[in-house]
């Protein structure tokens, strides 16, 4: 099988529906990239991970890494493996003593559990024909759903701007939101926070 190794390169709103995600991964020795529309909580699950933040309490992903760590089962790479009527399909490559283990799992948990495990992202390369562009196409990237088609994204809230009200408030009021943000676990609002301060602070 010919895979290609991924990396996750952006998390950007979608665009088209409420509160879903575009998650973006780009090839490591390439230079396609594949977009993958993801729900809010596992959007948020990646991008914490990646910008070194903390939770207050352990999210489902984290429990599960912690899990997984104390049986000794180690994850040992994530394949999105194929393509079936615009869902993506991606399997956990699990290691336990020796013994290893495929489990079926949705890309945005898959990419998530890699993160915190550091394993490898791949793709076979059948997918990516199908559904990866270059970067002078990246404007008409089209990022396909994971769930099934009663749900696509399993999302029940309306339309909400995390970022809504920022530049109106001072560096001390924005640390006292962010504080509350990470305390409430609002990871998308504490890093639009952060990304407001930094840029007063450069």
């Amino acid at each position: 099988m010919k895979k290609s190794l991924l990396a996750v390169s952006n998390i950007k709103d979608s665009g088209s529906t409420s509160g879903a995600y575009t998650l973006v991964l780009e090839e490591v020795q390439g230079k396609r990239k594949l977009g993958i529309v993801i729900g809010m909580n596992e959007a948020q699950s990646i991008a914490i991970k990646l910008e070194g933040m903390t939770p207050s309490r352990p999210l489902t992903h984290d429990l599960l890494q912690s899990v997984s760590s104390a049986f000794g089962i180690a994850l040992k790479e994530v394949l999105i493996y194929d393509l079936v009527e615009g869902i993506f399909f991606a399997r956990l490559l699990c290691e336990r003593e020796g013994k290893e283990e495929a489990i079926d799992a949705r890309s945005s948990d898959a990419v998530a559990l890699a993160v915190r495990f550091g394993c490898p992202i791949y793709c076979d390369e059948k997918v990516m024909e199908a559904a990866a562009i270059l970067p002078e196409g990246e404007e008409a990237l089209t990022p396909m759903p994971e769930e099934n088609e009663d749900d696509p994204f399993g999302l029940e809230e309306g339309p909400v701007d995390p970022g809504d009200g920022l530049s109106d408030l001072t560096d001390e009021e924005l640390q006292e939101e962010l504080d509350l943000s990470i305390q409430k676990e609002d990871y998308e609002r504490a890093g639009l926070i952060r990304d407001v301060l930094e840029r007063r602070q450069s």
